[in-house]
């Protein structure tokens, strides 16, 4: 049987069906495409930092393929130079390196009504089901809980493995999963809008098998232009570490499934205005609320072993790091003090100062920062040596220009910030500690959990194999315009909101991993915990389980 909801049935506020959806009129001149060509040379051959290992893993030759683009200009239609910009740099596999598509398609997202997840039953077997349904969206049948079989007519494991080939992922997990959300949610800044207009879902429901036809639908969200500002040119943009697809994923997902939003901001508000240390009796009312609500959830959780501490951490996007680092502080002290599980899943990363601090809470030995390291050449010497944004480089300078001496592909590394810095408040939190990551977890989430392992901290959990794998510090082109400024700079301004991102300084491990990059290779969990349908279903209980038992197999290592 099949159920059909007509195009008028349900239609997500402010939004429109994708066949309603007005692309631009205007193509971009032949001297615009010109433009975004040569730009997207000059990064990728002069600055992308990860170059020589992307040529050598994945056997590509981006700057050629724009080469040869720049050659066809003349001959391809909007949207073919369009998908071919975009899938030179996706074949990149690096979430840190964009090509961002200028307006209408920046600032929208296409979607479906349903959120989308996977578990895996005991014989480790992969099952789909819905978990969410956008507010207003109402069926008979098609509910949470429901199995997905197929998707228009492909088995359904086999269609999220062919989109997962259209993503960016840089190992398998990551694309798998990135591959598995851009089913239901995709960010139309860096891909262009789905080639069907709708889907047939195939699920079953109660023993029978049925079939749903759903129109894609296209929003134009508010926040994306705060999110592109901070990323772009924010107090802390030289010190971004963001996939800012994750990101944009995420708050799309927020606005289409989470109901109490608007409440959590008007409690936050309040928080946010209260004295900094409350009393003891306002303490119980703060211990499942936070500051920052898109950022942090906590609250204690009764275990066989006993209560502990469970912190979600969303995004290390906002707030500055001296607010970051005080809200975990003052969660902490709201929590059990047995142990604490700290869950980054889904975290797209953000400031990558915020990351590196953190990290001094929950150890009582000095925090040794990951390193970073630009590709040396001229333009990079240029970028070191610039006197904008308080020379925030000039460390690297000297080995940069010995380069040319020493043939040093790259350059030292450097912590981003003073070691003092990093490690100028000490330890907070005496218990054990768990860190829960999935194939989500990118760039400073990826230093995060990296700095985690290597200075020793606590197990780390994951529900996926590797963590992104993102390992590099992200600027945009607007940023390098930024840093040099002119006419004659070699950064030029992009056509009609236009807009790019690369990885210019490659993260590398300390401790006993010293020395390996981040990128490609991501984090490899202590232990495994593969999702159930009770944790989609019913609060992550599984695995919150699991991670309170490693957490109480791990030895407490901190000074009481």
């Amino acid at each position: 049987m099949v159920l059909t909801i007509e195009t008028t049935d349900y239609l997500f506020e402010n939004s429109v069906e994708l066949a309603d959806f007005s692309e631009p009129t205007q193509e971009l001149t032949f001297a615009e495409r010109r433009t975004i060509v040569d730009q997207a040379l000059i990064l990728l051959d002069n600055v992308y930092v990860h170059m020589p290992l992307k040529k050598s893993m994945y056997a590509i030759n981006p700057v050629q393929r724009l080469k040869i683009l720049r050659r066809q200009l003349k001959n391809l239609s909007q949207r073919e130079f369009h998908n071919e910009i975009i899938q030179i740099f996706k074949e990149l596999r690096d979430l840190h390196t964009n090509y961002i598509l200028p307006a209408p398609y920046n600032q929208c997202t296409a979607f479906l009504p349903f959120l989308m997840e996977e578990f895996y039953d005991g014989e480790n077997k992969r099952h789909y089901i819905v978990t969410k349904l956008a507010e207003g969206f109402h069926h008979d049948t098609f509910i949470p809980g429901v199995e997905i079989t197929d998707w228009n007519g492909i088995p359904i494991d086999q269609a999220v493995a062919i989109n997962a080939d259209r993503e960016a992922g840089s190992n398998k997990a990551a694309r798998h999963v990135r591959g598995l959300d851009a089913m239901t949610v995709r960010p139309m800044a860096m891909s262009l809008p789905p080639a069907e207009q709708w889907v047939i879902v195939g699920y079953n429901s109660n023993s029978q098998n049925n079939k749903i036809q759903l129109s894609w639908q296209v929003n134009q969200f508010s926040s994306f232009n705060e999110i592109f500002a901070s990323a772009a040119t924010g107090e802390f943009a030289t010190a971004n570490g963001l996939d800012l697809n994750m990101e944009l994923t995420n708050t799309a997902r927020k606005e289409l499934f989470a109901s109490n939003v608007g409440n959590l901001s008007k409690e936050a508000a309040e928080l946010r205005a209260e004295i900094p240390q409350p009393n003891h009796e306002a303490e119980d009312f703060f211990t499942s609320n936070s500051r920052y609500p898109n950022t942090f959830q906590f609250r204690s959780i009764d275990t066989p072993h006993g209560q502990v501490g469970y912190l979600r951490i969303r995004t290390f996007s906002n707030p500055e790091p001296n607010a970051f680092v005080n809200e975990v502080i003052r969660i902490v002290n709201l929590l059990p003090k047995e142990g604490l599980i700290i869950d980054v899943r889904g975290n797209g990363g953000g400031i990558i100062i915020n990351g590196e601090r953190l990290l001094q809470l929950f150890s009582s030995s000095r925090i040794e920062a990951e390193r970073l390291h630009f590709i040396n050449n001229e333009v990079t010497l240029a970028i070191a040596n610039a006197d904008a944004l308080n020379g925030f480089a000039k460390q690297w300078v000297n080995s940069i220009d010995l380069s040319t001496i020493t043939g040093s592909v790259y350059s030292q590394g450097f912590p981003i910030e003073s070691p003092d810095l990093t490690n100028s408040i000490g330890p907070q939190y005496n218990g054990n500690t768990v860190l829960v990551t999935d194939a989500r977890c990118y760039s400073t989430t990826d230093i995060f959990a990296a700095g985690f392992q290597d200075n020793k901290i606590g197990k780390i959990l994951g529900v996926d194999d590797n963590t992104g794998a993102g390992g590099a510090n992200v600027f945009t082109h607007d940023l390098l315009r930024v840093i040099l400024p002119g006419p004659d700079s070699l950064f030029k301004e992009l056509p009609n909101g236009a807009s790019m991102r690369v990885a210019v300084r490659q993260t590398t491990r300390v401790g006993d991993k010293a020395g390996l990059p981040l990128e490609d290779l991501g984090i490899q969990p202590d232990a495994i915990h593969r999702m159930t349908r009770d944790d989609l279903l019913y609060g992550n209980r599984d695995l919150i389980s699991a991670a309170a038992t490693l957490l109480f197999q791990s030895p407490v290592t901190h000074d009481r």
